[in-house]
């Protein structure tokens, strides 16, 4: 799937109504939700059939695209069979039981509710919700596409303001890659990654970098008084402060990942990065309140979606293996050399290899990575998938 995305331009009125429509899309699932809650045992057809009396029974849910209201129930769906997938799988922890949404922030529209204006810039909603006709920015033309293929129509509130999401059923165009080389990467907090050939990828430190600013618009909140608009445009700024770093973040992976794929054909990764945890948990290793919220601004689990994601398009091999000893195992002769964490040079007493810690775990990623095979990279973006033929993946574009 392709996701493209644009800028909204509204007026009032207009946020207003869209965000009417997020609160009644959440209102039919919190109350989809508690009709499975109370009546265990109910299938699909039930959870249909409920949302069709919520209808019914409420004015402001008819006046809401019956689509739309589907899409409600869809997620519900989605969360009653991913719960019952991880107790039948034995996860550890928290099986994710379904939870009621409290802020939604998105409405989803199926093929009917909206229709695309002769300008080609402009989208109008059908429903009784008067949203009306949204004036659009971006320099992709969604008119290029066949408008079967648009499958979802999603309008989302972010802190800078509304987009409108297209999801077009496309296939993924291939690219030719610059190179065939093979490469073992190892993530860090010293470095983002450093692969086996003894290049060191910076890390960024986004958080790090703008925490001050952070910090500032945060205690600026609770200068202003609650309920008046000061505080609420206080928020905002806090709000567009994190949303930033997280674009940075996002933006940041996507252009490593791209490159990593781009010039390697096979490419092996210590499974730190992986988001389901094959061997080594994110979500364990943020515990950790001394290195949470490192682990959590080097975004490990987007680098290793967006290696995936560039594996289909560049028709690379990747590999995540168990990270587990590959820093105390020499890459040279596999001698055992232990050494605690503030030790960042590998020094074999056996063969006198002497290398970089982190590039001594890349050599020996890869090295498992080909003997083993490791664990094959899956498409972990799911059935929404995001391409684009220039390398970003959300297409949007801001009015500067």
């Amino acid at each position: 799937m392709l996701v493209l995305e644009y800028k909204a331009v509204v007026k009032k009125t207009k946020s207003t109504a869209i965000d009417e429509a997020i609160r009644t899309s959440q209102f039919v699932r919190n109350k989809v939700l508690r009709y499975w809650m109370d009546n265990r045992g109910v299938g699909k057809k039930q959870l249909y059939q409920y949302n069709t009396q919520l209808r019914a029974e409420f004015g402001f849910v008819k006046d809401l695209n019956s689509h739309a209201c589907q899409a409600s129930v869809e997620n519900v769906e989605r969360a009653i069979n991913r719960f019952f997938d991880n107790c039948k799988k034995n996860k550890q922890g928290l099986k994710g039981y379904p939870r009621f949404k409290k802020d939604c922030r998105s409405v989803e529209y199926k093929q009917s509710g909206w229709k695309l204006h002769s300008t080609k810039r402009r989208i109008v909603f059908l429903d009784n919700k008067g949203i009306g006709e949204v004036k659009l920015l971006g320099k992709w033309d969604i008119h290029t596409y066949p408008i079967e293929l648009i499958k979802r129509v999603r309008i989302v509130r972010k802190a800078d303001g509304y987009y409108v999401q297209f999801c077009i059923k496309v296939d993924t165009a291939s690219e030719a890659r610059t190179g065939d080389g093979e490469v073992g990467l190892d993530v860090g907090l010293e470095h983002f990654y450093s692969d086996s050939n003894g290049h060191h990828e910076e890390n960024p430190r986004f958080l790090r970098k703008a925490e001050k600013a952070i910090k500032h618009a945060q205690r600026r909140i609770y200068t202003k008084e609650k309920g008046k608009n000061n505080r609420r445009k206080a928020r905002g700024r806090y709000a567009r402060k994190h949303l930033r770093v997280s674009r940075q973040r996002e933006e940041h992976a996507k252009r490593l990942a791209r490159c990593v794929c781009k010039a390697n054909a096979f490419v092996a990764y210590d499974s730190a990065a992986c988001p389901k945890g094959i061997d080594l948990n994110v979500k364990g290793l943020v515990r950790n309140r001394h290195l949470a919220k490192s682990i959590s601004d080097v975004a490990w689990t987007s680098f290793r979606r967006w290696i995936e994601y560039f594996a289909l398009k560049f028709d690379n091999k990747v590999v995540a293996v168990a990270p587990h000893y590959t820093s105390q195992k020499c890459s040279n002769c596999g001698e055992t050399v232990k050494k605690g964490l503030s030790t960042r040079t590998h020094n074999c007493s056996r063969c006198g290899t002497v290398l970089q810690r982190d590039v001594n775990a890349a050599i020996n990623i890869l090295l498992k990575a080909k003997n083993t095979g490791g664990h094959p990279g899956i498409n972990a973006w799911g059935d929404v998938s995001s391409t684009s033929v220039g390398g970003n993946t959300c297409k949007s574009k801001k009015r500067r």
